[in-house]
C-alpha cells in the first residue's frame, strides 16, 4: 500500500504539491470514485488511477542499463560536476533514480540505474557474489606473474582481495573478473606490479553483458530476462 500522491509523484511530471491541487479541483479519480484526499493510501499493483479521465499506467520501478562514457561520476547530482543522471531522458526526471554501484570519472562501460533499493542491495552486496568484468588496459605488458597474484588474492592497505580472474588478451590487455567492489580495486591490484591503468571498460554483471548495440552515453530499460540474467548468481 502506498500513498496515492506519491505514486501519481512517481509515474507523471506532477508533484505531490500538484496532486493536492488536482484532488481539490476533483479531477483525481481511484476505481472510478472521485478521490477526496491526497494522502489516502491505495493498493498499485491493483487500483486504477485517472487524471482528467486519463488512467495511469503504475509502474512500479525503474530498471535502465546504461554506457557509460568518460567524464561523469557515479552520483545523483553534483554541483561542479556531470553525473550519470544527467546521461538519462528526461522522462525519467520525476522519479528518485540513482545508480546502483558505481565506476570511476575515467571509467567507461556498463552501469545500472534504477529507484529500487532492494534490487540495488541485492545486486551489490558482497554475499551475493554478482561477478563484475572489465577490459582492462595497462602500461606494461601484462604477465603471468599478474594472473597467479590475482588468482591468489593480492594484499592492498585494506585487507586481501578476494580471487579475481585475469585472462591475457593481448600485450597490454586483458579481461578482469571481480567478486567484489573495493575503491579503484583494479587499478590498486595492478598498481602491485607496478602497472598503471589506462583504460577500463565494464562489459559484464554476473550474466548480464553490455549490449552491443548500446552506444556510449547510451541507456535504456532492462527487459526482464536481462534483469534475471542480472541477478543470477553465476
Amino acid at each position: 500500500m502506498e500513498r496515492i500522491d506519491k505514486i501519481i509523484g512517481a509515474q507523471t511530471e506532477y508533484s505531490r504539491k500538484d496532486v493536492k491541487k488536482l484532488v481539490l479541483q476533483k479531477r483525481v479519480k481511484l476505481n472510478g470514485e472521485l478521490v477526496l484526499k491526497s494522502d489516502i493510501k491505495i493498493d498499485e499493483n491493483n487500483d486504477i488511477i485517472a487524471i482528467d479521465g486519463n488512467e495511469i499506467n503504475v509502474v512500479k520501478n525503474v530498471y535502465l542499463i546504461l554506457n557509460k562514457p568518460a567524464g561523469y561520476i557515479s552520483a545523483t547530482e553534483d554541483r561542479t560536476q556531470k553525473t550519470v543522471l544527467d546521461l538519462i531522458d528526461e522522462k525519467y526526471s520525476h522519479r528518485e533514480l540513482f545508480p546502483a554501484g558505481r565506476l570511476d570519472k575515467d571509467t567507461t562501460g556498463m552501469m545500472i540505474i534504477t529507484d529500487d533499493g532492494v534490487f540495488a542491495h541485492n545486486i551489490l552486496a558482497p554475499k551475493k557474489h554478482i561477478s563484475k568484468t572489465y577490459e582492462v588496459e595497462i602500461d606494461i605488458p601484462v604477465t603471468e606473474d599478474m594472473v597467479k597474484g590475482f588468482e591468489n588474492g593480492i594484499e592492498l592497505n585494506d585487507g586481501i582481495c578476494k580471487k579475481a580472474s585475469l585472462e591475457i588478451m593481448g600485450e597490454y590487455t586483458a579481461i578482469v573478473i571481480l567478486t567484489e567492489g573495493r575503491y579503484h580495486q583494479i587499478k590498486r591490484m595492478f598498481g602491485c606490479f607496478g602497472a598503471k591503468v589506462t583504460k577500463l571498460h565494464r562489459v559484464a554483471m554476473g550474466e548480464l553483458k553490455l549490449p552491443k548495440d548500446l552506444k556510449e552515453g547510451e541507456s535504456r530499460e532492462l527487459l526482464k530476462e536481462e534483469i534475471d540474467l542480472l541477478t543470477r548468481r553465476v
